[in-house]
């Protein structure tokens, strides 16, 4: 049971690490988030 429930995290967490970076393959993301930073200063 530990083992099946660490291979869920592991597998989770690699899910949602895929999903932030398949985001920074769209240049509209990366222009949005520019412009956030920017705004902050």
């Amino acid at each position: 049971m530990k083992a099946h429930h660490r291979l869920l995290i592991v597998s989770s967490a690699l899910l949602v690490l895929l999903a932030v970076f398949s985001l920074y393959l769209r240049p509209s993301f990366l222009v949005t988030l520019a412009d956030q930073l920017w705004a902050c200063f």
